[in-house]
């Protein structure tokens, strides 16, 4: 290829592919559901609204964040190498031009997967909290599907009755004690009044004496700080292994897009060697 032609070759070549970022990103994304689907199959969650993921250990918890982090590692990995390949063949020997513009494109990929995964689950969170929310409101819906959630086997042992009625409906009642219940987290605990108020409730529905109703009560208040807790650890254990994940996910959109520029520029298929790639180029 003559210089001239060479330098028209590059004029004309898009600063940033957008079809091709798209494409990657996609792509990308589907890989990244795939597997988390497969590790949420097999248990590989951090959180769950099964009452029993709280026995889990921290060991449970720190493989579940490997996990993510080989997610990561896999999904945008794939979709760097794709995004960098699609992108339209400059024929130029590589450069550390070439090469740098080729890792902005997989970074590009990796943002836009991750817009694309956020307005998903944004759209889950959303029809999830319309349709299990019990209660009115903003606010109050948030708090019931959170109790209900976290707090699910405790609200059921709090309203158990061993009394035969059929077509009531305490689905109000639920969603208000969970909103007692999530204060037992706090630094001042669940109120005495709202001690009070819970306890009569219980007393009504359950049809047990007030003096079970308090023991009923005081005893799932302790279960409730204690299930809590153990939510909020895993929450920040979750954070910190997501962001330790996404950040992977961006280094290795960086590098796998510069080899699939490499092999782009080469017209070679993949060989996943790199150290032996590097010395053949």
């Amino acid at each position: 290829m003559s210089d001239v032609y060479a330098g028209d070759v590059a004029r004309t070549q898009p600063f940033v592919d957008w079809r091709a970022i798209t494409g990657g990103a996609v792509l990308a994304a589907g890989v990244s559901f795939t597997l988390l689907a497969f590790g949420s199959g097999v248990g590989l969650s951090v959180a769950s609204a099964a009452p029993t993921w709280r026995d889990s250990s921290p060991w449970l918890w720190l493989l579940s964040g490997l996990f993510l982090i080989l997610v990561a590692l896999c999904s945008f990995g794939i979709g760097g190498y794709a995004t960098a390949r699609m992108r339209m063949p400059t024929r130029l020997a590589p450069g550390v031009e070439s090469e740098f513009r080729d890792g902005m494109h997989g970074l590009f990929m990796w943002g836009l997967a991750l817009l694309l995964s956020a307005v998903v689950a944004l759209l889950g969170a959303a029809t999830v909290s319309r349709s299990a929310a019990p209660s009115g409101g903003a606010a109050g819906a948030a708090a019931s599907v959170a109790g209900e959630n976290v707090l699910a086997s405790e609200l059921d042992e709090l309203f158990r009755s061993y009394r035969y009625a059929p077509g009531i409906n305490i689905d109000y009642q639920r969603a208000e004690a969970a909103r007692i219940l999530l204060k037992s987290s706090g630094h001042n605990g669940v109120p005495a009044d709202d001690r009070t108020y819970l306890s009569n409730i219980v007393a009504l529905r359950a049809g047990v004496s007030a003096p079970e109703a308090d023991d009923r009560v005081n005893r799932i208040i302790a279960e409730s700080k204690n299930a809590l807790h153990r939510a909020r650890a895993a929450a920040v254990m979750e954070a910190f292994l997501i962001a330790a994940a996404l950040l992977v996910g961006a280094a290795i959109s960086w590098f796998s897009a510069e080899e699939g520029g490499r092999d782009r520029e080469l017209g070679r298929l993949p060989v996943w060697n790199w150290p032996l790639r590097r010395r053949k180029a």
